[in-house]
């Protein structure tokens, strides 16, 4: 339906499920997407700066993927890091199907791909990677950010890309001022248009 967005938590839309071929942590996978997930038929250009543009995680640790959709980055967060968990989430039921799918094809079991209350509210995170889903809304998207940002270990990392047009400068911003205290946001790089930022919990 026109109004439903890759944000619905049931995309009512028919699934049409399809395959794609792309390279994740150096690997050419076949991997599962459908219809009513955000951007069905690649990488996201944005997920593809922040995957080039981040450092190599560690092995192991407890890394978070925000708003995973079909699994670019948690799967690549997996693959390089086989010792790590990575918690994956999403509101969409979707999405969460197809990264299940996605990582028993690639022969990973490091990914637990749930909804953002399945967990543990007692889980500190060494790690946290995200394309923020920009179209929510601000409010929408300020609430996501404050609720995981807090959660990272202190002196660990979190990266976030967002386009230049899409407010990526005042959200750096607003992280700053809204989040004094609890992490300090700078900007690491700028590529084909997206910044990629880095907050360190203070």
């Amino acid at each position: 339906m026109a109004s439903e967005h890759y944000f619905s938590s049931q995309p009512s839309s028919e699934l049409r499920p399809r395959e794609i071929t792309v390279r994740i942590a150096g690997r050419e996978l076949s991997l599962a997407t459908a219809a009513g997930v955000f951007s069905p038929g690649r990488i996201d250009p944005g997920t593809e700066v922040l995957l080039a543009e981040m450092p190599t995680p560690p092995r192991d640790g407890i890394f978070l993927d925000v708003g995973c959709g079909w699994g670019p980055i948690a799967l690549t967060l997996a693959l390089l890091s086989p010792d790590a968990t990575v918690w994956a989430v999403d509101v969409n039921e979707r999405v969460l199907e197809l990264l299940r799918e996605n990582a028993k094809r690639a022969g990973i079991t490091n990914i637990n791909a749930v909804l953002p209350g399945d967990v543990p509210s007692d889980v500190v995170f060494d790690g946290i990677w995200s394309n923020p889903p920009i179209r929510v809304g601000k409010a929408v998207l300020h609430e996501i950010l404050s609720t995981w940002l807090p959660r990272l270990g202190v002196d660990y990392e979190a990266y976030l890309v967002v386009a230049k047009n899409l407010g990526a400068d005042s959200l750096q911003k607003w992280l700053n001022e809204h989040l004094d205290g609890v992490v300090e946001v700078e900007r690491t790089s700028t590529s084909k248009g997206y910044r990629v930022l880095r907050a360190t919990r203070l």
